[in-house]
């Protein structure tokens, strides 16, 4: 039995972390901590485990040996690196962390303590994504040439718990926003079905719409969009936006030099496949999770199993450290202007 801590008992740990952990047979929920201790003993009441007044006092205990980090993003990297030095393996909340340098420490750290550090990059593990990632490794469309991925939904005002203060809002506590939020899992999720990674990025970040109740822009980021170049050669582009106020669209298209395929891009078949001979195939594989109707993300049981089975997690620090790249050119894209290539 793996003995979790959680790091941070806002939405995403009420919603999967907490819920999912205590689905699994392998798991006991051993600690918990929030900024607000009410709130931490709240989800003790319901799911177990004992309050700490600190993250450090939770992390000073010996008999806790994992954690969820769930806490805002601009800690991300100091709980982080402090869990692993304390002989604890982190699953880390996504964005990965605030800085290229802040990522880089804690995939230093768990190299150096010998733990093992994931990242929640999800939507590589819905069935139709990884079908899809197997459809085109054995060249149902052919040379991938061009792409078009998007996330976009209504803003994650429902994912904070005090409605009237969005720390998502917040440059100091999120510290960028729906690039980090939702560009991120799309980022990941290319460089994942081509097998290539992002070489360079043209991109534009702004906020055209979410403001405070004061009337006052966001300090973050509600859209962006950006061009990506794969190192294979495909040229795509990629948009997270907070400002769909209808239908979320969490849609990927690949275009080949033997057809097209379309994924989440149909009420009824995940997969869709036009090749160019006439032919068209469908696939009615699964349905992506939405703001409103959240299902297992598949995180929480495929980090419990690298733990069991003492396995190297596929999503860990060193694995989303590309994408994490490509996210901050993106903002130097923005800021200056110009392509970005990255190193």
């Amino acid at each position: 039995m793996i003995k979790v801590g959680i790091i941070g008992c806002g939405k995403i740990a009420q919603v999967r972390h907490l819920p999912e952990y205590m689905d699994n047979k392998n798991v006991n929920i051993a600690g918990l901590y929030d900024l607000c201790y009410s709130r931490a003993t709240e989800m003790a009441e319901k799911y177990g485990g004992k309050v700490y007044e600190s993250y450090q006092q939770l992390l000073a205990d010996p008999t806790i040996e994992a954690v969820s980090v769930c806490a805002a993003n601009a800690v991300h990297c100091e709980i982080t690196v402090a869990a692993l030095e304390n002989g604890k393996h982190v699953l880390c909340e996504k964005p990965m962390a605030t800085t290229l340098d802040e990522c880089k420490r804690m995939v230093a750290a768990a190299e150096k303590t010998g733990k093992f550090l994931m990242i929640g990059h999800n939507q590589r593990l819905t069935k139709t994504h990884a079908m899809a990632r197997r459809l085109i490794q054995e060249g149902m469309i052919g040379h991938i040439i061009t792409f078009r991925t998007v996330f976009g939904h209504g803003g994650p005002e429902t994912w904070a718990i005090d409605s009237k203060n969005v720390w998502f809002f917040d440059k100091k506590t999120a510290v960028f926003g729906a690039m980090a939020d939702l560009g991120i899992h799309k980022t990941d999720l290319i460089q994942f079905l081509t097998g290539e990674k992002i070489s360079e990025v043209t991109a534009y970040l702004g906020t055209l719409d979410k403001k405070t109740a004061d009337g006052q822009f966001i300090g973050v980021d509600d859209n962006a969009i950006c061009i990506y170049q794969m190192s294979g050669g495909a040229i795509g582009t990629m948009t997270a936006s907070w400002n769909y106020y209808g239908a979320e669209d969490n849609s990927t298209i690949l275009y080949g030099t033997k057809g097209i395929m379309r994924l989440y891009d149909d009420p009824h078949y995940s997969i869709i496949i036009e090749l160019k001979t006439g032919e068209k195939i469908h696939y009615e594989v699964d349905q992506i999770q939405t703001n409103d109707k959240q299902t297992k993300s598949g995180i929480i049981d495929l980090w419990v199993d690298c733990l069991v089975n003492n396995t190297a997690p596929e999503i860990s620090g060193a694995e989303a450290l590309s994408a994490m790249k490509a996210v901050f050119a993106a903002i130097e894209s923005s800021n200056t202007g110009k392509r970005v290539k990255i190193d």
